[in-house]
C-alpha cells in the first residue's frame, strides 16, 4: 500500500525565495504615454536574474487584465528554448497586469530504491505513479508570476485580487516606485493578510555583481511588508508559504509568489 507523508519536496523545478532558480517576467517598458502603446514582454525561469540562461516560463497559465478590469488578449505568443514571449497591446489608458498562474501536484516517491519525480494533475498521479511506490511525498502548488504596466495615468482595477493562494495587495501602486522611497504592500494568502511570510527583494544586474544583494524580510501581523527601494532598476519579488490546506490527501500545499517591479529615478 502507497504511503503517503505530509514532507515537503525538496527539489523543485519552479522555486520561490530560498533556491536558486528564480521565476520571473519582463516588460519592455512599464510607463508609457500615448493612445497607442505596445509593450512586449519576456518570461523565463533562470539562476541569473533576467537573463535568458535556463528554462522558459509556460505560458499555458497567462491572463492579461486590464484598466477597467476585463481580460486583455496577449498577441504573438511564443516559446523557444529559454524564454517565452508575448505582446501587449494597450489601448485603453490606465494600469495593466499580467500573471501566469501554475497548478498541480508534484511528487518525490521511491520504486525499486531509486529516487523519481513526478509532476502533473491529480486525476493522473493513479495511474502514473507506480502503485508499488515507497516513501511518496506530495506537495500541492500553487505558483503565480506577476508583473505590470502603465499608460497614462494609473489606476487599481486590474489588481483585484483573485483570493486564491498568495498574492498581493497595493497599498502603494507597483508603476509608481521611485529610488530612495519605500512601497507598502500586503501578503494575502487565499484572500485575507498573511502575517509572518518569508520575502526576498532582489535588485537587477546581479549577473556582474559580486554580491546577489538580496534583502530579507517578513510580513507582519496583518500581512504588510514595507519594501525600500534604495536605487533605481528592475526588482523581483519573492515570497512563499507552506501549509495543511491542499485538496489532495496526503499533501501540503506550496503557495509562491514572484513580481517584478521597476523603480525609477527621483
Amino acid at each position: 500500500m502507497r504511503r503517503l507523508t505530509l514532507a515537503l519536496v525538496a527539489s523543485l523545478a519552479l522555486a520561490g525565495p530560498a533556491a536558486a532558480h528564480r521565476v520571473w517576467m519582463l516588460p519592455s517598458s512599464t510607463v508609457l504615454s500615448g493612445s497607442d502603446a505596445w509593450v512586449t514582454l519576456d518570461a523565463a525561469v533562470s539562476n541569473d536574474l533576467f537573463v535568458f540562461e535556463h528554462v522558459p516560463l509556460r505560458l499555458d497559465g497567462l491572463t492579461v487584465t486590464g484598466p477597467d478590469g476585463t481580460a486583455v488578449t496577449p498577441e504573438n505568443t511564443a516559446t523557444g528554448k529559454f524564454r517565452s514571449t508575448f505582446d501587449l497591446h494597450l489601448t485603453k489608458p490606465g494600469s495593466y497586469r499580467a500573471a501566469v498562474t501554475n497548478e498541480g501536484l508534484i511528487a518525490s516517491y521511491k520504486v525499486g530504491g531509486q529516487q523519481k519525480r513526478w509532476r502533473g494533475k491529480a486525476d493522473s498521479m493513479a495511474r502514473e505513479i507506480p502503485a508499488d511506490a515507497q516513501d511518496v511525498k506530495l506537495t500541492e502548488s500553487i505558483q503565480r508570476t506577476e508583473t505590470f504596466v502603465t499608460v497614462g495615468k494609473p489606476n487599481a482595477a486590474a489588481f483585484a485580487p483573485s483570493g486564491k493562494g498568495l498574492e498581493l495587495r497595493f497599498d502603494t501602486h507597483p508603476n509608481n516606485l521611485a529610488a530612495g522611497e519605500s512601497a507598502r504592500f500586503t501578503l494575502l494568502l487565499d484572500g485575507a493578510p498573511a502575517p509572518g511570510i518569508d520575502v526576498e527583494v532582489v535588485r537587477g544586474g546581479s549577473r556582474y555583481r559580486d554580491k546577489s544583494e538580496e534583502v530579507k524580510l517578513k510580513s507582519g501581523p496583518d500581512g504588510t511588508v514595507t519594501v525600500p527601494f534604495s536605487q533605481a532598476g528592475l526588482y523581483w519579488f519573492g515570497a512563499e508559504t507552506q501549509d495543511d490546506k491542499a485538496r489532495t490527501a496526503g499533501a501540503r500545499r506550496r503557495a509562491v509568489y514572484n513580481a517584478t517591479f521597476e523603480v525609477l529615478p527621483q
